[in-house]
């Protein structure tokens, strides 16, 4: 009886959500949000940076350039775009 009480208990998966910086805004209710990070070297243990941009949509178009917003992954949306944007984190100087 416990085993089938334990596959029966849903498995609630946390919605991911990346930190980036908004680089273009010039499609309608779409912004592009470049998402960096530090990787090491396996072998020679140099850090390095890499890079990522990713569609986000924008339902209000209130997001400008160099914004820095947060993306919550969603259902796709388009054929590109499978991020919304949560909110905006802080001005990037």
């Amino acid at each position: 009886m416990s085993e089938n009480d334990n596959k029966s208990k849903k498995i609630e998966k946390r919605p991911k959500k990346k930190t980036g910086v908004v680089v273009s805004d010039k499609m309608d209710k779409t912004v592009v949000v470049l998402i960096e990070r530090t990787v090491e070297h396996k072998l020679y243990h140099k850090k390095f940076k890499r890079s990522r941009k990713i569609k986000a949509h924008d339902h209000e178009n209130k997001y400008k350039i160099s914004d820095m917003v947060e993306i919550m992954e969603v259902k796709p949306i388009s054929r590109d775009k499978s991020w919304i944007v949560v909110g905006k984190k802080e001005e990037k100087k």
